[in-house]
């Protein structure tokens, strides 16, 4: 059914549209996923959206127990429509727990982005278990939950005075290594046809003004 519906709004874009999405598709993976911890400046933010799509990054989950996540328009310039948000947001809730719990009962390995006596630099990670790098705030870096509950710790090795590089600046260059590996290894990073699918109807679904409508329409021929 899901098939079918894709083929039948598919009619309503462009044969570009069609196939820029089905290539992007091809680049997309959920090996990796980022997780943002009580980022507070919005261009931080909306930096992080656009390297994941820019990267072919799905998933970008966000941490709220204290600071909310803004996301700036002219930053991100579209890029929220194509990356899959999932926040954690809960009041009265330990939502780095909730957030990480989640993640490893899906089967990641968690990694936070901090200097550590067992940290591992980036360009020497393992490549083969699903994972999920952790980058904290501007101001306090990482939250204690999130060093007791990683599985690992990751470092970019600096070779200058600073210590510390800004936050959107350490993902780009995190998600660029990884990705860069990942795809000239034998790791099967890529989506499964399933997940193809439910991402290609999503996207066409935010291309098309009335999708709604088109798609109500679709179901009510298809039960006459």
């Amino acid at each position: 059914m899901k098939h079918t519906l894709i083929e039948y709004l598919s009619q309503f874009i462009t044969e570009n549209k069609r196939q820029l999405i089905d290539k992007v598709l091809e680049s997309r993976t959920r090996h990796l996923t980022i997780v943002v911890e009580d980022i507070y400046q919005p261009h931080n933010a909306s930096a992080v959206v656009r390297t994941c799509d820019c990267f072919g990054i799905q998933d970008l989950h966000i941490i709220e127990n204290r600071n909310k996540y803004t996301v700036n328009p002219d930053v991100t310039l579209g890029s929220s429509k194509w990356v899959d948000i999932i926040k954690y947001s809960h009041s009265n809730s330990n939502n780095t727990e909730l957030c990480l719990r989640d993640l490893k009962a899906k089967g990641y390995k968690i990694l936070a982005t901090s200097p550590h006596k067992n940290d591992v630099d980036i360009e020497e990670l393992p490549l083969h278990d699903k994972m999920a790098l952790i980058f904290g705030n501007e101001k306090d870096g990482l939250s204690e939950d999130v060093m007791k509950m990683a599985d690992g710790f990751v470092k970019i090795p600096m070779y200058g005075f600073t210590e510390s590089l800004n936050i959107s600046v350490s993902a780009a260059i995190c998600i660029h290594e990884i990705i860069s590996r990942l795809r000239n290894s034998d790791v099967d990073w890529r989506l499964s046809l399933q997940e193809k699918e439910d991402i290609k109807l999503g996207w066409i679904k935010t291309i098309i003004k009335n999708a709604d409508l088109l798609e109500q329409e679709y179901y009510n021929r298809n039960q006459q």
